[in-house]
């Protein structure tokens, strides 16, 4: 009987239309009918318009660098680190539904995609306090919806990436493996807001830094252990990305497991931007509000 491994291979190489490859860590969309210059330099461009309030898209977040004094904060791109959960921004969304990435997303999620999450980085240069970092973690820590193997997460870079600007680094083979517990880690020079790190990973293993051009795109499993390093330039690296799950993955609900803590995080940040009652709101309710469909047909989420 053919292995559950080679038949998902098969499926894979069948969908794709091509010949049999090795391993893909990341795809140069830059290759296709519409140059990913175009797309990357038009999310910049809305990008802008939302960091100077020229557009204010409904459950968008607007993030700063903590090293950022609440006092020096203009509408200017500088003082945003990102932007997350733009499923209402039509140009932005466009990222979620560009051919050449959905074609590779189905071959996880299945034909009935749904966006789950949505994020355009702007990582800051590091201002000395090492801020600019971003913790080793596994994105399941932050989602009550399974199974994990039917969610990927798309990460496109917007220009050039390596380890002086803080590119993605990852630990290979970690997919395989548990969700470990997060907590907020212990930096001198303090952390970004939902910033959750991995506990107990061993220092040990091998990281592979992905150096990245403009608009290549990787893809990977919501519990590979990766992070960021700090951003050693003057200027501002920037990556647009979104997580799908195909639409049949179910809620669970999260209570007595480690992720109870970035369920209460997410529950309070909720109803503090939005003024609803305390206890109104689920954390179910808040991946319902940012999910949106991409493709076939809404189910479960």
């Amino acid at each position: 009987m053919e292995s559950r491994a080679s038949v998902r291979l098969r499926v894979v190489l069948s969908h794709l239309g091509r010949p049999s490859a090795g391993l893909l860590v990341a795809h140069p969309t830059a290759e296709t009918a519409y140059p990913a210059n175009f797309h990357t330099q038009q999310f910049q461009m809305e990008f802008e318009r939302i960091c100077r309030e020229e557009v204010k898209p409904p459950g968008i977040m607007i993030m700063r660098d903590v090293s950022i004094a609440k006092s020096e904060f203009v509408p200017d791109e500088t003082v945003v680190s990102k932007v997350q959960d733009f499923q209402e921004d039509e140009e932005l969304f466009r990222y979620c539904t560009l051919p050449e990435i959905v074609k590779y997303v189905e071959c996880f999620t299945g034909p009935n995609i749904m966006a789950m999450h949505t994020m355009l980085i702007n990582k800051p240069p590091d201002t000395g306090k090492k801020t600019s970092r971003h913790p080793l973690h596994q994105d399941l820590h932050y989602f009550p919806f399974r199974p994990s193997d039917s969610i990927v997460c798309a990460w496109t870079a917007m220009e050039h990436t390596d380890r002086n600007n803080g590119c993605l680094v990852v630990i290979p083979g970690t997919h395989k493996g548990p969700l470990k517990p997060h907590a907020y880690p212990q930096w001198e020079g303090g952390v970004n807001l939902m910033y959750h790190g991995i506990q107990d990973y061993e220092e040990d293993n091998k990281r592979v830094h992905l150096v990245m051009e403009k608009g290549d795109t990787v893809f990977f499993h919501p519990l590979l252990i990766h992070g960021s390093g700090e951003n050693k330039t003057q200027g501002f690296r920037k990556a647009i990305s979104c997580h799908y799950a195909g639409a049949n993955c179910h809620y669970i609900s999260v209570k007595g497991t480690s992720q109870e803590i970035i369920e209460k995080e997410v529950v309070e940040l909720a109803d503090k931007l939005y003024g609803i009652e305390k206890g109104a709101v689920q954390f179910q309710d808040v991946w319902s509000f940012r999910a949106r469909l991409v493709k076939g047909e809404r189910i479960n989420l």
